[in-house]
C-alpha cells in the first residue's frame, strides 16, 4: 500500500516590483535572458546579467493582464530598480512601481529541480494567505537552506559574486539562445558555441567532524598538501548532522578525484545538484 507522502512546500517572502506600460515586455526582453515577448507561461524564470555575461540576479516574472511583476529571487533589488530606471528611454511607455514584498509558495520534492513546479503568489495583505498557509507542510528554515543547496540555487554575495556566469551555475535553461539582443548576450553565445566553460557548480559535503572555521581559505585542493587548487567554496550550511555547501569547481578536475581537500572542512566529496543542468 502506497504511503501518502505529505507534499512539502517552500514559502518565502521576496522583493517584487511591477512594470506597467505597453512597452513593458519589450523592455524586459532586452535586459533579461528569457524570451519575455513570446512567453506562453504565466510565470517565467530569467536572469539579469552584466554586459559581459556575469549573473547579477535571478528573477521570476509574472505575466498579469495589465502589468508584469518582477520577483527578485536572488539579487540586489535597489540595484536592479536603479538600473532599469536608468535605461528607460523617455519615449518608452514603461513605468516601474516602488518595491513591495510578496509571499511565494511552491511545492518541492527532493528529486526534481526547483524549476519543475509552478509557484503561487500572495500579496502580504491578502486574507486568504494565512488560511492557505496553515494547511501546508512547510519546510522549516534549516531544511529549506539544505534543500536550496541540494538544488544549487545561487545566493547574492555567494554564488552571485560578480564572477560567475549562469552557464557555470547550471542555469542554461533560463537563457533563450534564439532571441534577439539582450544584455550579456554576446558572451553567452560565445561560451555556448565554443563550449568553453571554465568551471561548474557542485554540491560538496564534509566528511570530517573536526573542521576549523577560523581558517579563511575558501579554496579546494587536490589533496591536503594543497598542491593544486581545483576550485572555490562559495557557501556552506552546517546542520546538526552534516556540513554541506556549494563550490565552483574547475572543469578539468571534475572527472579526476572523488575527494577534494579544504583547509576549513577537511576531506570533502562533491556531487552534482538536482537543480542544475549538469545532471
Amino acid at each position: 500500500k502506497m504511503q501518502d507522502i505529505k507534499k512539502k512546500f517552500w514559502l518565502e517572502k521576496f522583493d517584487c516590483f511591477s512594470i506597467t506600460g505597453k512597452d513593458a515586455r519589450k523592455f524586459l526582453n532586452g535586459i533579461t535572458t528569457g524570451n519575455i515577448l513570446n512567453s506562453e507561461n504565466k510565470v517565467i524564470k530569467t536572469c539579469w546579467l552584466t554586459p559581459n555575461g556575469v549573473l547579477r540576479s535571478l528573477i521570476e516574472i509574472i505575466f498579469l493582464e495589465r502589468n508584469l511583476e518582477v520577483i527578485i529571487l536572488a539579487g540586489n533589488t535597489n540595484e536592479i530598480i536603479d538600473y532599469f530606471n536608468q535605461i528607460i528611454f523617455p519615449a518608452d511607455d514603461v513605468l516601474l512601481s516602488e518595491p513591495f514584498l510578496i509571499n511565494r509558495i511552491q511545492e518541492i520534492d527532493e528529486s526534481s529541480s526547483w524549476r519543475t513546479y509552478q509557484p503561487i503568489f500572495f500579496k502580504t495583505e491578502d486574507k486568504e494567505f494565512e488560511i492557505y498557509k496553515n494547511k501546508l507542510n512547510l519546510l522549516n528554515p534549516n531544511d529549506l537552506k539544505l534543500w536550496k543547496i541540494n538544488q544549487a540555487i545561487p545566493s547574492l554575495e555567494m554564488e552571485i559574486n560578480g564572477k560567475n556566469n549562469p552557464l557555470e551555475l547550471g542555469l542554461q535553461d533560463l537563457i533563450d539562445f534564439n532571441k534577439g539582443c539582450y544584455l550579456g548576450q554576446e558572451t553567452m553565445s560565445k561560451i555556448k558555441n565554443v563550449s568553453s566553460l571554465k568551471q561548474e557548480i557542485r554540491i560538496w559535503k564534509s566528511i570530517e567532524s573536526n573542521f576549523n572555521l577560523d581558517f579563511e581559505d575558501k579554496n579546494l585542493y587536490v589533496n591536503s598538501a594543497k598542491d593544486i587548487s581545483v576550485g572555490k567554496i562559495t557557501s556552506f550550511f552546517k546542520s546538526d548532522c552534516q556540513i554541506k555547501g556549494l563550490a565552483m569547481i574547475k572543469r578539468k578536475y571534475l572527472e579526476e578525484e572523488s575527494y577534494f581537500f579544504s583547509e576549513i572542512f577537511g576531506k570533502i566529496i562533491i556531487n552534482k545538484s538536482v537543480g542544475s543542468i549538469f545532471l
